[in-house]
């Protein structure tokens, strides 16, 4: 797992790659979490309706698989 430094440092990279998977989040959305980790964690949890704890999982998952 990335730290929220190295993270934050790649959003650019990987934004594509999270738009993808979270297709429901807006292109407004991913440009406001800029990279941080826990906004994401947020928009994710918000836009789906789901547990924070899944919504963790989901994004551990998505930087573990991610091309960066």
């Amino acid at each position: 797992m990335m730290n929220s430094d190295q993270f934050e440092g790649k959003w650019k990279q990987i934004k594509g790659q999270a738009k993808q998977k979270w297709g429901e989040l807006t292109d407004d959305e991913i440009n406001q979490i800029d990279g941080k980790r826990e906004d994401l964690v947020g928009k994710v949890q918000e836009r789906y309706g789901i547990a924070k704890e899944e919504a963790e999982k989901q994004v551990a998952q998505f930087e573990s698989s991610c091309h960066c």
